[in-house]
């Protein structure tokens, strides 16, 4: 909703520009009337919609053509006065001022104007008739209104037709030439429906109705009075009503009704509830509210934004199989103005047999989104109305600022759901491999992704410590001397080298000792191709001795090239290893759950290690005085 609307009033001389503008102010018809009025204020509390109003008069003699450029350049509505009596006023309208106002206003950005004929009570017929044909010759002509500034007859409605013509326009809404809503106006108001329609079954039932009534108006509506609602559908449209539930035609029907009745305002509050603009775009306020990310911290969807998700999920899944065949993405996606996923999509995330999207893999690119570009994860959420069917006051309710990591570090401990990965080795080391495999994908499943569906990341859930935590494996591009901040901002590092490849473990060597061997950032060697025959690495110390002289764990065997799905033991070691990079776990099997690694961790831990050193000062010090009570 605009801030405050500007009129300005424009006309021949003497036709009662001024005289209108008073008659308002003080209810009486002036005595002395000046050449042109000051600019005048309305507050909000006193205008019907409940905006501030600054009404602007225009005299020839005393202002500039310069000076009313600017005015009709800084207007919201003009209102062309005409006086009803004088045939050449009229015929000014048409050859003076429409053509003066078009050339001084943006093209793109069309003022509504509105026909004011005044002085009625100095004639007893209506100009209707004449100024009837510039209405319908003129689309950006709102209205037209005959009044009287002597009698006050329809002054106060000459000024809320003016501004009703700005906050409630009639132009993006409805062809008059056609009688029929324009195509942005049909598709904006589809979209709402189907947002709206929260089963997805085509129709918006009793509940939905009254959900959409009270998001919009702020109140339900009677049985009765949705009955007659039906009522008027069924009447004039046969489809317009399905199971007693309304139709997106009939929804769209009882819209052009409004409109056709005058009721602009009712369709206006629907689209700008559901975040549309005076053009029928969605606001960028809307898509994009503030959300302030410090330095450090990650963004994460939480847990009303999950449940929002899984309920569009529901909504869409319509065979119940927990995936998401083309039609049906297709389908949840219709209320975007583009398609945002695309086919790399499914080589991020993991898919069932078909290739489809699984409910997992669904929940994990969101995931993604909001972790790697949490501004286009608000728009998405605002194309699918979240602020609204969850009643939230915007898309950024849905979102999680995580803490600085370095408190994290600090504290030893951390709240975040979501740990990034970033896979480095050189080309053909099995990067690429190691990151479809995360997705239960073996070297035969992977060897049918097209080159130009490859992602460079894949997102899935683990599990550590019984907690669900998302894994997001990130390949870094090979290019030793290019390593941008986005491509060492980890939390974990995976080092991967190729068995086969006696040139391959050097790679992996050098970017740990340039970028990694001084950070806080644990990091892991992977063996990758493991089930090839391992030939020595042509490096000053093997991969294993490398590791023990960096206090890194051994290097972990890998191969994707296996019959079944591959082990996802070596992802949960790399997820415990983001969570916890203060502790040196030393799991020799990767899985941290069995009996020897929870020991071996508890072992190695700080806390164990603080206890046994307070227990030796203890008794250190209690031999100490032992000894010195003997002597004595």
């Amino acid at each position: 909703m605009r801030k405050d609307v500007r009129i300005l009033l424009v006309g021949e001389p003497k036709v009662g520009k001024t005289s209108l503008i008073m008659s308002l102010v003080s209810e009486e018809f002036p005595d002395v009337v000046p050449y042109r009025a000051e600019e005048i204020t309305i507050p909000a509390d006193v205008t019907p919609e409940r905006v501030p109003t600054h009404i602007v008069d225009y005299s020839e003699a005393e202002q500039t053509d310069e000076q009313l450029f600017q005015e009709i350049s800084k207007a919201n509505v003009i209102c062309i006065v005409y006086s009803v009596n004088n045939k050449k006023s009229i015929e000014k309208v048409t050859s003076h001022w429409i053509p003066l106002i078009t050339e001084n206003t943006d093209k793109d950005s069309r003022v509504p104007l509105i026909l004011v004929g005044n002085k009625s009570d100095l004639v007893e017929h209506s100009s209707m008739e004449t100024v009837l044909p510039i209405m319908n010759q003129y689309s950006e002509i709102e209205t037209c209104v005959e009044c009287s500034a002597k009698n006050l007859k329809n002054i106060s409605e000459l000024f809320y037709y003016a501004q009703k013509a700005v906050l409630h326009p009639t132009g993006p809404l409805y062809c008059p030439e056609k009688k029929d809503m324009k195509p942005l106006c049909v598709k904006a108001l589809a979209r709402i429906f189907k947002v709206s329609d929260q089963d997805n079954d085509g129709i918006l039932n009793d509940n939905e109705l009254n959900f959409f009534q009270r998001t919009c108006f702020n109140t339900p509506l009677e049985h009765q009075a949705l009955e007659d609602v039906k009522n008027v559908v069924r009447k004039n449209l046969i489809d317009g009503v399905r199971d007693n539930g309304l139709t997106l035609k009939g929804f769209l029907f009882l819209h052009m009704l409004f409109i056709q009745r005058g009721r602009h305002e009712t369709t206006w509050t629907v689209l700008r509830r559901f975040g549309y603009d005076d053009d029928l775009e969605l606001n960028q306020d809307y898509l994009f509210p503030p959300l302030k990310v410090p330095p450090d911290c990650t963004t994460e969807l939480n847990y009303n934004a999950y449940l929002f998700l899984q309920s569009v999920f529901d909504k869409h899944d319509k065979d119940r199989d927990c995936a998401l065949s083309p039609e049906e993405l297709e389908d949840l996606f219709d209320v975007f103005p583009y398609m945002p996923w695309g086919a790399d999509v499914n080589n991020t995330v993991c898919t069932n047999e078909q290739g489809w999207i699984t409910y997992q893999g669904y929940l994990s690119q969101w995931t993604l989104t909001t972790y790697l570009d949490v501004q286009r994860c608000l728009e998405y959420l605002g194309y699918l109305g979240y602020s609204i069917i969850a009643e939230q006051e915007s898309q950024a309710d849905g979102i999680t600022v995580t803490r600085d990591k370095k408190i994290d570090l600090q504290k030893k401990q951390t709240q975040r759901s979501v740990f990034r990965c970033n896979v480095f080795g050189e080309g053909g080391s099995g990067k690429s491999g190691f990151l479809q495999a995360f997705l239960g994908r073996n070297l035969l499943r992977q060897k049918t992704i097209k080159e130009e569906h490859r992602s460079y990341y894949a997102i899935s859930t683990t599990y550590v410590y019984g907690q669900e935590k998302y894994l997001l494996l990130h390949e870094v591009f090979p290019d030793f001397d290019y390593l941008s901040d986005s491509d060492l901002a980890c939390d974990v590092v995976c080092l991967v080298y190729d068995v086969s490849n006696p040139y391959s473990f050097e790679y992996c060597a050098k970017v740990f000792k340039q970028y990694f061997m001084d950070s806080k950032t644990p990091c892991m060697m992977i063996a990758a191709k493991s089930d090839l025959p391992e030939v020595k690495q042509m490096y000053g110390c093997s991969p294993l001795e490398f590791c023990r002289r960096h206090k890194m764990p051994p290097p972990q065997s890998f191969t994707c090239n296996t019959a079944g799905d591959p082990s996802r033991e070596i992802y949960t070691k790399l997820t415990t290893m983001a969570m916890y990079p203060h502790a040196r776990l030393r799991c020799m099997c990767t899985c941290n759950r069995c009996t020897f690694c929870l020991c071996q961790n508890f072992l190695n831990s700080e806390l164990l290690q603080t206890v046994r050193a307070k227990l030796y000062a203890v008794m250190l010090r209690r031999s100490l005085e032992n000894t010195s009570s003997f002597k004595t």
